[in-house]
């Protein structure tokens, strides 16, 4: 196939026509990442029961569910191309370090492109978080509401105490303590 016919058959699933032995088939689609953020949830409710499942992490350690037992965990959905995500993340860097021996629990979760990206990029920041990266089956058991970054706030229970969407600035971050 030549290059130029090689780039319009690689762009045709995101126009929701898919070639098929040189055929476009009409009505198969593949989902975007606009489209799948269109798709999103919004923000939850205050007072709705999240129920976490158990996330292997970027350093190969595995986050359970009862690790957020009886304790405030933040939930925050970031990326390493976001703008707003790296004016965040080192508060939230700043936050777990300073209330993790409070009973915080941290779940940060990355929607890069690939594992290997979420990762290189913690490695560079020096980034110390719990850190996922969110899989296809992630997304089906806690699927990200809309925006970027998000942070959600859970309390003992695994209530919703807080939710928010876009960047929170520093006195913001250090707010969330009053869950605490």
């Amino acid at each position: 196939m030549n290059p130029l016919r090689r780039r319009l058959a690689a762009s045709l699933p995101a126009f929701g026509v898919l070639a098929l032995g040189g055929v476009p088939i009409i009505g198969l689609t593949q989902i975007t990442p606009a489209a799948q953020e269109a798709q999103a949830p919004a923000l939850p409710e205050p007072g709705v029961i999240w129920h976490l499942p158990a996330i292997t992490l970027l350093d190969g350690t595995v986050f359970r569910p009862s690790e957020a037992k009886g304790r405030i965990t933040l939930i925050y959905w970031w990326a390493s191309t976001c703008p707003f995500c790296a004016q965040q993340s080192p508060e939230i860097q700043k936050f777990w370090l300073a209330h993790r021996d409070q009973g915080l629990q941290v779940l940060a979760l990355s929607v890069d492109r690939t594992p290997a990206e979420a990762k290189a990029y913690l490695q560079k920041k020096v980034y110390t978080f719990p850190a996922g990266w969110v899989t296809a089956e992630i997304h089906r058991a806690l699927p990200k509401p809309r925006g970027l970054p998000v942070t959600v706030v859970l309390g003992r229970n695994g209530a919703v105490l807080q939710a928010e969407k876009g960047q929170m600035f520093p006195e913001d971050v250090a707010q969330l303590a009053s869950w605490l």
